[in-house]
């Protein structure tokens, strides 16, 4: 009896084995690739999947969105250049068989073809262009990497430039051309604004010219915001010096003339005349 029992757990045990190991789990994000007697069979979606014992195998293949960090290259440029340019590559698998069956190491393979992409493309373009167009580099990355991974079931679906590290000598040469460029355009604004000033002012000297007391109102303004500091120093513009000198002349020239003119005759009185005697 107690045999029996000892038999009956052995079978059950080894029912129980057997389950296990012909029983898999594909996850939601993954897909298996089936394998018998080393052929692939078949692709099984996520869920419980059975197989058999010993004579199969199944590969599961995740079907993520995978962030490769492309590690720093030293690039020279095609005016030469040298600068050290990282990027990082997105990529997911999207044939499970081929991912599987063509190549053995995806992560691998994928990282070293994007490294020497990265310099390739790179190394085509200038300093500036590198600088200014990395929308246009990605994109070119990404469609050779597109191109040579379509055989190996990936799809690369972003690659951006993460880093560009420029010589210490190249940053201070950009930094002064910035900075001359920057006084170049505040030479021309200055000389814009003094062109204009100096229409408005020949505009203000017409109006001057055609009416002279707006100039003295003009000089006595400048007096009054003078004033404003309570300053002891008085400063009287030319034109109304002069001012003050014509304005004495004309009083002296008054003076002389109204001293020179004869005084007025007066009428002589007439005496009364006394009649003859007898006239």
């Amino acid at each position: 009896m107690n045999a029996l029992i000892i038999v009956a757990i052995v079978v059950v045990a080894l029912a129980m084995l057997a389950l296990l190991l012909s029983i898999r789990v594909v996850q939601q994000y993954e897909m298996g690739v089936h394998f018998r007697l080393g052929q692939v069979i078949g692709v099984r979606a996520p869920g419980l999947r059975p197989i058999i014992p010993i004579i199969d195998v199944l590969r599961r293949v995740s079907l993520r969105i995978v962030t490769m960090p492309i590690q720093s290259q030293g690039i020279i440029t095609r005016d030469n250049v040298s600068i050290d340019v990282s990027a990082v590559a997105y990529f997911k698998v999207v044939d499970a068989v081929k991912s599987v069956v063509a190549i053995e190491n995806v992560g691998a393979a994928i990282n070293q073809i994007a490294q020497t992409t990265l310099r390739k493309v790179v190394g085509q373009h200038t300093l500036d262009e590198t600088l200014a167009e990395t929308d246009r580099i990605n994109q070119s990355i990404r469609t050779i990497l597109d191109v040579a991974t379509a055989d190996w079931g990936l799809l690369v679906t972003l690659v951006e430039l993460k880093d560009i590290q420029l010589p210490d000598s190249m940053k201070r040469a950009m930094a002064r051309q910035a900075e001359a460029e920057r006084e170049k355009r505040a030479k021309i604004i200055a000389a814009e604004g003094e062109a204009l000033a100096a229409d408005q002012l020949a505009v203000a000297a017409d109006i001057m010219m055609a009416h002279p007391l707006a100039l003295q109102l003009r000089n006595l303004q400048t007096l009054v915001e003078m004033g404003v500091d309570k300053n002891t120093t008085v400063v009287f513009p030319a034109p109304l010096m002069s001012t003050i000198q014509e304005l004495g002349s004309f009083i002296s020239r008054e003076k002389a003339a109204s001293e020179q003119l004869p005084p007025p005759a007066t009428p002589a009185s007439r005496a009364p005349r006394r009649k003859a005697p007898g006239g």
